[in-house]
């Protein structure tokens, strides 16, 4: 699994059910780590008002949880799973009485805070409904009269408290990783120790193996159950950090206080490999090697110049094998200069106009064999309404384009030499809103005639590109930055940029990066930073040209720290429950 904030893997856990829930819902803990709530804790300037009032809230959640291991513990069929349960159950009143130390500490009046707010609530409600089971799909409590039909509940139960669990440790581990030892003690140490422990781990491993044996029999509509429980879990505790009430400034999600009239954000992006899986080079050569005839006989006059696909595919193969040893062969060049000390972006600027030559040239000899000769426009845009883009990718830029509260332009710069392509493939996922600039193909009528017309074709370029669209935009706003990128080609963009963000772990970027005095910081731990400068300064201060970038190896961290949960993305309480259905609300209190 790729790695997350911190530049450190989650803390690894037994491969079964478990595991695998937790992999799938990276969307939203990943949501979870970048609420104001857990940013503001991690930085450690969290008014205590709002600490006070989270484990009010927090107390009253762990008494669903007791109560909903008591029903759990009822249900379970053999002994050993009971006293696994009752475990289980013994830990989280351990926990209640480190919030009770937070109680006298923090002087909390719980009698003040004795009302839980809508979600925390809606998070009780849905565990003790859940053990009791009123789950879709499931027979009504009263009519569960078999061990194993119990037992399956059992499974249900833990399915849906084994996220909190799993995810409480995550965050506790991300937050420990930050504190630096030079500075005074965190305010929150305790917090952060205890869900960092490896005692708190152990639990957490301990919950998982318990609902792998409860859930080992069952059949995989079962399974299904359990994993929307878990998801559904998941979303409920974001819903709960994001109900914290904050009355300071945070840093996240990063467009809080955008106001569409005074305010403009310009999000800029790379295409290839930065949004899609694939490069758009290969598609393209796919494109023409599949449409070529299979070999030279029975040809029409006119198909005499076409190659067969057979000699097409060789070809390609050697020209993506030069432009390989070439790149290298550059990007070593490169290197042989004098490291800088410091950030140094005039003499990166000068060796990045030897790797522009050098695309061009390469670009020109694609152009000169003529493999993008005779492609049709139709199969061009079939392409790419089929391309793979990276997991949330799409969403990202719908859920940024489709907001009426915020005034946002979208450009791709791309080396694509189809520029087509890239519009085809943002068309069919609703987004002809994205500005594309790329290369563009000739055509004689629907077929490409094997030129192309030069636009983006280099490092040069993208930067020219980028420079340009903001001297012609209106002055009558402020306007943010945003570039996206994830190759040397990206790293002047990047910089220039208020907020540079890479994405994905490209060796040759990181290598020219380090001997220009770039830094490259994970986004989490530099948002963190952002946090504790606003605290101190009045404002996070996003400014191009710094010399710091940020890392992220996915786009769910780039939708967490720009947008947040918007209205359409990670956690709409009304599409959540409509679409699932997973419990029926239960208002008679199941705890004093």
């Amino acid at each position: 699994m790729a790695k997350l904030a911190t530049g450190k893997l989650p803390q690894p856990i037994e491969e079964g059910l478990g595991r695998r829930l937790w992999v799938k819902s990276r969307k939203e803990w990943t949501q979870a780590l970048y609420t104001p709530f857990i940013v503001c804790l991690a930085s450690g300037n969290l008014e205590l008002d709002a600490f006070r009032h989270y484990i009010a809230q927090d107390v009253h959640f762990l008494r669903a949880f007791v109560k909903a291991y008591e029903m759990a513990e009822e249900c379970a069929d053999d002994d050993d799973a009971k006293v696994g349960i009752r475990k289980l159950r013994k830990s989280i009143l351990e926990e209640l009485k480190m919030h009770d130390s937070f109680v006298q500490e923090w002087d909390i009046d719980v009698a003040k805070e004795n009302v839980p707010n809508a979600a925390t609530d809606k998070y009780a409600d849905f565990l003790l409904a859940t053990a009791s089971g009123n789950i879709e799909g499931v027979k009504a409590p009263g009519k569960l009269a078999t061990p194993f039909e119990k037992k399956i509940l059992a499974a249900y139960t833990l399915g849906a408290m084994t996220p909190c669990m799993r995810l409480y440790a995550f965050l506790g581990e991300e937050v420990q990783a930050l504190l630096d030892p030079s500075e005074s003690p965190h305010p929150y140490q305790k917090w952060i120790s205890n869900y960092s422990s490896e005692a708190f781990k152990a639990v957490t491993l301990q919950t998982e193996v318990l609902l792998e044996k409860l859930s080992v029999s069952l059949t995989g509509e079962e399974l299904d159950i359990i994993e929307k429980l878990y998801h559904q879990a998941m979303k409920l505790e974001i819903e709960f950090f994001l109900a914290q009430p904050l009355a300071q400034k945070t840093v996240v999600p990063l467009l809080t206080e955008h106001n569409p009239a005074e305010d403009r954000l310009i999000l800029f992006s790379d295409f290839d490999l930065t949004c899609t899986v694939i490069d758009s080079s290969a598609i393209l050569a796919e494109i023409t090697i599949i449409s070529a005839p299979k070999s030279y006989q029975n040809l029409s006059e006119n198909q005499l110049t076409q190659m067969s696909s057979a000699d097409l595919r060789s070809l390609w193969e050697e020209l993506s094998k030069l432009y390989t040893e070439e790149y290298e062969h550059c990007i070593e060049g490169i290197l042989l200069s004098d490291k800088a000390e410091q950030f140094n972006v005039e003499g990166l600027r000068k060796v990045l106009e030897q790797l522009s030559e050098f695309e061009k040239r390469a670009t020109l000899r694609v152009i000169y064999s003529w493999v993008l000769k005779g492609l049709n426009v139709k199969d061009i845009k079939q392409a790419g309404e089929t391309l793979l883009f990276q997991d949330g990718c799409t969403n990202f830029f719908q859920s940024l384009t489709r907001n009426e509260k915020l005034n946002t332009n979208v450009h791709v710069l791309s080396y694509c030499w189809c520029a087509d392509l890239i519009r085809s493939a943002f068309s069919s996922g609703g987004l002809d809103i994205i500005n594309v600039h790329a290369n563009e193909f000739v055509y004689e009528e629907s077929s490409s005639t094997g030129g192309v017309v030069m636009r983006v074709a280099s490092p040069i370029d993208k930067v020219a590109a980028f420079t340009n669209i903001l001297q012609n935009c209106d002055k009558d706003k402020k306007t943010l930055t945003i570039y996206i990128g994830d190759s040397v080609g990206d790293l002047l963009c990047l910089l220039e940029a208020d907020v540079g963000i890479v994405i994905g772990s490209s060796s040759s970027l990181r290598r020219v990066e380090s001997h220009f005095g770039v830094s490259f910081v994970p986004l989490f731990p530099g948002v963190v930073k952002k946090q504790k400068q606003y605290a101190r300064n009045g404002s996070p201060s996003w400014k191009g040209l710094s010399g710091v970038l940020y890392t992220v190896s996915t786009w769910a961290e780039i939708h967490a720290f720009v947008l947040g949960c918007f209205e359409s993305s990670c956690c709409s309480s009304d599409e959540d429950t409509s679409s699932v259905s997973l419990y029926s609300s239960v208002k008679s209190r199941h705890f004093a």
